[in-house]
């Protein structure tokens, strides 16, 4: 039977009758997103927690101009590596401002808060005390935005909408403060230099550096006017249409739309009525008339519900059932419009700069893998690609420190470049990611063309993957590291070797490589075959997998952070692994873990190993665990601390273990809803692809 997919998403619009400064709401498309406040707009930026940004994959910024410092600037700590000395960007050294503006830079730019102005009877600016009976509503199924409230009685109604395929916002206000001359509409711009890693609202964006940045009035004609901003070197224009009214500047970086001052209006237009457009670009913005920009989006919207994988828990006993349902169906809305775009997004997305508005390529996967699962590889395909682009970088990268192919940075902005850091130059998980996401587009569209086209990505990425991994003559086996810092961060460069995480993904992304020289009838590269047959066995100790190696204190002293062992089988399918020392690690981790320290992604990978391994009740326990860090906003948003409210991974974490969990994986899809307890739990889906 058919499933009732509008239905489903209905049940979790998100609505508001009072300000929630945790849970603002976005529009977006992938590449840009505008995240409102309870007015529609970004009128009260004071009231909330959380910045309320206008941001895109290709607004971005460097402080002083492009190319101030390089890679080559930086200082390097040198590490023993079998026998050579290889140097890596951990600490400032003897060079510490070349080492904070590579951190810094290039960051991605707040475009400019749009927000109203209220007036009363005398012309004095109202503040949010006096404003109430707030209604807020976003429609899921169509991506519309509406809200309702009153100004010291008088009704405002807003409608707010993205559009699909431009960078481009379409606002509708009805008021009769539009006739009274008491509401305006004003655009302001933030200077752009970022100078601390916080990501506090006062670091997100700067409005006292005036001299930092220039604005310009273009051009102006009726209804319409072109705006032309420059920081440094990088330039962005914003173009602004509107129905009834007339522009003016009102500060150096602010200028405001007075509906009540049109004297032209069409008679066929209502005084109470204002429509506008605001386009942003770096090079020409595009225009459209509110209703265009409307139409647009409902139907992209609809088309996007209507297609792909959905999920229903109705008629579930258990009480948690709509809950999870509410998270999945939120967080394929919020996946779609902040990490749905051409490059890999940073952890909060399209809505505020954490760590500068960096991508971290490590979470590449956690945020975008499960596009794949949910039926719409088409969005995976789109930041995969952006792999391709960096080819070069990543190549110098790996020579610079000795390895063949193409080294993967960690933390990056849209070019690439990594940059120091006291953890990002030495992670290593990231590298088999664009091979496994190659093997989940070429699953979906099984073509010479996309074998053809991600070619490059996989065979490189293999290639430094065996010049990594070092002969043990003793163990008669392929080590990782030192040195190495593994997915679970708290553990030393230098004495970190063989985490089960990485050998897992190691076998696997070779073994995936392998694949596709055989497919494109080539004869692989024979390290991959001689690496990927002789991996160390993961570690384990007292029946149970360490973090690493050296690490026999896993469960006493580093109990902390992520639980990554439990990835080797799970979110990978465990070809080196033992499942009943897995069951016994899985068990211990649910019980001697510090929960507080887990992040997002930590929750749904216990869930996906408790699948494979059987424990249903226990999947479904991890992946609705009452802590902090796995809470889901109203708005849908993974909090995971103060000034660090929205986080991503943990959204796409959520949606590729449920589509694991209820399709099955490889082997397994035959089986109905593996990952979920027979009791308790009523799960239809469809259009869902099986795991690994």
């Amino acid at each position: 039977m058919e499933m009732e997919r509008e239905q489903i998403v209905w049940r979790h619009h998100p609505e508001f009758d009072r300000l929630d400064p945790l849970s603002p709401l976005s529009v977006g498309n992938g590449e840009f997103a505008f995240t409102s406040d309870i007015t529609g707009l970004q009128t009260f930026p004071e009231q909330y927690e959380v910045p309320l940004g206008t941001q895109s994959n290709w607004g971005w910024h460097f402080t002083g101009g492009r190319g101030r410092f390089s890679a080559k600037d930086a200082a390097l700590q040198m590490f023993e590596t079998h026998g050579r000395q290889v140097g890596y960007p951990m600490k400032p050294g003897d060079k510490p401002e070349a080492y904070q503006w590579l951190r810094q830079n290039p960051h991605r730019l707040h475009l400019g808060r749009l927000s109203f102005r209220f007036l009363d009877e005398a012309g004095e600016e109202l503040g949010y005390s006096d404003a109430g009976q707030f209604r807020q509503k976003l429609d899921l199924w169509t991506g519309i935005l509406s809200s309702k409230f009153e100004i010291r009685g008088v009704p405002v109604e807003v409608t707010t909408a993205c559009h699909p395929e431009a960078d481009i916002l379409g606002v509708r206000v009805i008021s009769p403060l539009i006739r009274e001359g008491r509401l305006q509409v004003f655009i302001r711009f933030p200077a752009p230099d970022m100078t601390h890693s916080a990501w506090a609202k006062s670091v997100f964006a700067d409005w006292e550096s005036d001299h930092r940045h220039d604005t310009v009035l273009v051009r102006q004609e009726k209804g319409t006017a072109l705006l032309e901003r420059t920081l440094d070197e990088e330039r962005y224009a914003v173009r602004w249409r509107w129905n009834i009214g007339r522009l003016e500047q009102t500060e150096t970086h602010e200028f405001t739309l007075n509906p009540g001052e049109s004297q032209d209006e069409s008679p066929n237009e209502s005084p109470e009525e204002l429509t506008f457009s605001v386009g942003f670009a770096a090079g020409s913005p595009g225009v459209a008339d509110f209703e265009a920009i409307v139409s647009a989006s409902i139907r992209h919207w609809e088309s996007f519900w209507q297609s792909g994988g959905a999920v229903s828990f109705a008629g579930s006993s258990d009480p948690r059932a709509f809950e999870l349902e509410r998270r999945v169906v939120l967080s394929q809305w919020l996946c779609a419009i902040h990490s749905g775009g051409s490059m890999p997004p940073q952890e909060t997305g399209l809505m505020y700069n954490s760590w500068f508005g960096k991508s971290h390529l490590e979470m590449h996967w956690w945020h975008a893998a499960h596009f794949a699962l949910w039926g719409r590889a088409s969005i995976l395909r789109r930041s995969l690609d952006w792999y391709n682009g960096i080819l070069p970088v990543a190549r110098e990268l790996a020579l610079s420190q000795g390895y063949e192919g193409a080294r993967w940075p960690k933390m990056v902005g849209f070019d690439g470049i990594p940059c120091p850091s006291p953890v990002a130059p030495g992670l290593i998980w990231q590298q088999p990611h664009p091979i496994a996401m190659s093997e989940l587009c070429y699953k979906a569209d099984p073509a010479q063309e996309t074998l053809r086209g991600f070619r490059d990505i996989v065979f490189e990425s293999a290639d430094f993957m065996v010049s990594f991994a070092h002969w043990n003559e003793s163990k008669d086996a392929f080590d990782l590291g030192p040195p190495l810092i593994p997915a679970q961060e708290c553990h030393p460069m230098n004495t970190s070797v063989n985490p089960p995480y990485e050998l897992e993904y190691w076998k696997y992304g070779l073994d995936i490589a392998i694949k596709w020289a055989d497919r494109l009838g080539i004869q692989p590269n024979p390290r991959w075959v001689e690496v990927a047959n002789n991996l160390a066995a993961p570690p384990r100790l007292d029946g149970v997998y360490l973090a690493h190696e050296l690490a026999p204190d896993t469960f006493t002293e580093n109990n902390h952070d992520h639980p990554s062992m439990l990835c080797a089988l799970g979110v990978l399918p465990g070809k080196l692994v033992d499942r009943e020392t897995m069951r016994r690690t899985l068990w211990k981790v649910k019980d001697d873990w510090k929960w507080e320290s887990a992040w997002g992604w930590d929750f749904p990978v216990c869930a996906m190993t408790a699948a494979r391994l059987g424990e249903q009740d226990l999947a479904v326990d991890f992946l609705l665990m009452d802590e902090m860090k796995n809470t889901f906003l109203p708005n849908g948003h993974n909090y995971q601390r103060p000034g660090l409210t929205a986080y991503l991974p943990g959204n796409g974490g959520l949606l590729t273990a449920v589509a694991m969990m209820a399709c099955g994986w490889e082997g397994e899809e035959d089986l109905h809803c593996p990952g979920f307890p027979a009791s308790g739990w009523t799960v239809q889906w469809e259009g869902l692809k099986p795991w690994l």
